[in-house]
């Protein structure tokens, strides 16, 4: 099978965020699906390893903001590329991004935070049921509230991959050529002649059959 045949499937991009105490987080995703319109449900699939993930299992309440083609790929560095286990990631400290953003961070009626910079809406989101996917969780969700933010275009995984990816730096050369995987999916590298089998991309969580070789050379 061709995997990548996947990729040719059109589906959005969303930051999920939920909040748990005090602590504000959110996290990439790429699956927020309406499923039914009367009454109307929202499914939403968020990867275990992430740190929201848990926080939406435990409060059962989110919110998702439609990426729009406005957003650049520094959003997707810092909503991402980093765990909330590690980094507040709504502190203006936690990364360049933010320290620009910070004003286009607002709490919804939920008291969630919704993003308004590089997306074009949100939606408020209550869980009613949930699937467990092995590697995710796909949570059945009542719609409790949303707003527009601008009218620009929402961003597609593909459109992601031919455009706002390609912003962000490139592999740069060494003096003495060197073996280095590449993760197709976000651009992570790892260097070294052998990639685990098991490994874990830390950005996207993708796999090591993701990964491609690319030689380094002067």
């Amino acid at each position: 099978m061709d995997k990548k045949v996947m990729e040719k499937l059109s589906y959005g991009l969303f930051v999920c965020t939920a909040k748990e105490g005090n602590k504000d987080n959110g996290c990439i995703i790429n699956t927020a699906i309406q499923v039914t319109n009367t009454p109307n449900r929202v499914a939403v699939a968020i990867n275990k390893s992430n740190f929201t993930h848990d926080m939406v299992v435990k409060t059962k309440v989110m919110n998702v903001c439609v990426i729009s083609k406005k957003a650049d790929f520094d959003m997707f560095k810092h909503f991402g590329f980093q765990s909330g286990k590690d980094v507040d990631k709504f502190n203006v400290a936690s990364s360049q991004w933010m320290k620009e953003n910070i004003n286009n961070c607002k709490r919804a009626e939920n008291g969630l935070m919704y993003i308004a910079a590089g997306t074009n809406s949100y939606i408020s989101l209550a869980v009613q049921d949930m699937i467990d996917l092995d590697s995710h969780t796909l949570f059945i969700c009542a719609v409790t509230d949303g707003a527009i933010i601008d009218d620009s275009p929402s961003a597609t995984y593909q459109f992601y991959h031919q455009n706002i990816k390609t912003q962000a730096e490139k592999i740069g050369t060494t003096p003495e050529g060197k073996t280095i995987w590449k993760c197709k999916i976000c651009g992570y590298v790892y260097e070294g002649e052998d990639l685990p089998e098991d490994f874990i991309c830390p950005w996207c969580k993708h796999p090591a059959s993701d990964f491609e070789k690319v030689s380094v050379t002067a």
